[in-house]
């Protein structure tokens, strides 16, 4: 029931980028090049940020000019597709890498492989660049990422005498089960933890990577199977434990997105909320005066902190007749001093070693240096190139997880669930 609207918004979206001349980069009778650049920067910092840097360009670059395209992650996927099809899409493209394997395998982006600087393959880490490479070539720079963090009331963290965590000694997630049980059990309407968990796939597969779950896995013949063994289990066990067995968890914001969380944690109803790292600014902004919070690792397993991302992207159209100067463009954009600027705007931590480094991502205010402390253990997401994966997630492991994490279904059938209907689901991408 939702296709169809979305559809036609996407129809619309790259109607309207069409006729506003959002079609791959141009070149005048003088020789200049115009290149069209959309990005998915929503808030103003970022947004600040991203148009201040095209101007920078501009102004240095008189012959290639950069034209800012403003576009929506709401719409994105399907207003890339739209515009890919009708030979309009932007020269330089904004996503995300767990929605390029399609544009990728589709023909779509340019391998950006011959075209990157030494400079920049360099500085971004190889784990990093896992997130962009399918079939041996790479079709996006990541460049922004974050990791899933626990928030946390550090007033009742400290009145309660537990343990606090840090990235060089973070709880277990047994010790973070025992926390969550001292901090709050719900009898007095007040909880532990509060798991927005509206969209659960994403996190339960990039938190359960420091247990070492992996959930797919990939054959000798390039063909991808799920399997949920005992280290996929731990992760989400924990949660289920909390929420029917320890009620240190709210079984009411499982339905919830990060967002809806935030007024029951600053009322003094949940003692930690998980979320992305970004979201310290809308708690900057919204939290009522003299609110003390802090940020704190989530919880490790055997691999430790590691943890699934999906790190934002930049790429260029394979048909784009201006690939090198778009890709000079993406070097220009993502110099160390400019992935600082894009971080801090966005409220995330930049892929880039040398940007990493900078002392402005490295301060106590706001916890950037526990957040920047995780930079080097963050991985690609487990389902990053996997074909079929969003129709596994919204067909099976959705309902399978929300009715799990409810207590609706036991542990077996989840399982049952997950892997005998998910492979049924993946072996039609794989014939």
């Amino acid at each position: 029931m939702r296709t169809a609207p979305r559809l036609l918004t996407a129809a619309a979206t790259a109607l309207a980028l069409l006729l506003t001349g959002c079609g791959g980069g141009s070149e005048d009778d003088d020789g200049k090049i115009t290149l069209r650049f959309q990005s998915l920067a929503w808030q103003k910092e970022s947004v600040d940020a991203n148009k201040a840097l095209v101007e920078e360009w501009n102004a240095t670059h008189p012959d290639v000019k950069v034209e800012y395209v403003q576009g929506s992650w709401d719409s994105v996927h399907d207003q890339l597709l739209t515009s890919f099809e009708g030979g309009e899409a932007p020269d330089i493209i904004h996503d995300a890498s767990d929605d390029l394997a399609d544009f990728a395998y589709g023909g779509y982006l340019a391998d950006l492989g011959e075209l990157l600087p030494d400079r920049l393959k360099s500085d971004i880490p190889k784990r990093s660049w896992q997130t962009t490479t399918f079939g041996g070539k790479v079709y996006g720079v990541p460049f922004l990422q974050e990791p899933r963090v626990l928030i946390a009331n550090t007033r009742w963290l400290k009145k309660s005498g537990v343990r606090i965590p840090t990235p060089d000694k973070p709880w277990s997630w047994e010790e973070f089960r025992d926390v969550t049980k001292e901090l709050g059990d719900g009898e007095d309407g007040k909880y532990g933890v509060a798991w927005p968990l509206k969209e659960p796939v994403s996190a339960t597969l990039n938190l359960s990577l420091s247990a070492g779950g992996q959930m797919f896995h990939r054959g000798a013949d390039g063909k991808v199977d799920v399997r949920f063994g005992e280290a996929d289990e731990i992760m989400p066990r924990t949660v289920h434990d909390q929420v029917n067995s320890d009620k240190s968890a709210s079984g009411t914001t499982l339905g919830m997105g990060g967002s809806d969380t935030l007024p029951g944690f600053f009322g003094g109803k949940y003692a930690m909320v998980p979320l992305g790292f970004s979201y310290r600014q809308q708690i900057v902004q919204q939290a009522p005066k003299g609110f003390d919070w802090q940020v704190l690792p989530a919880p490790a397993g055997d691999e430790g902190l590691a943890q699934g991302v999906s790190p934002q992207t930049l790429s260029v159209a394979q048909d784009s007749p201006h690939k090198k100067e778009a890709a000079e463009f993406i070097d220009f954009f993502l110099q160390p001093e400019n992935m600082v600027r894009l971080a801090r705007g966005d409220w995330m931590l930049p892929t880039g070693e040398q940007a990493l480094k900078d002392p402005a991502l490295r301060t106590e205010k706001h916890d950037w240096a526990v957040g920047a402390a995780l930079a080097k253990d963050l991985r690609s997401a487990p389902a990053q190139s996997v074909r079929g994966y969003p129709e596994w997630k919204d067909k099976v492991a959705t309902p399978a997880f929300q009715e799990y994490y409810s207590g609706a279904i036991g542990l077996d059938e989840l399982r049952e669930r997950l892997v005998k209907d998910g492979n049924l689901v993946l072996a039609r991408y794989q014939r």
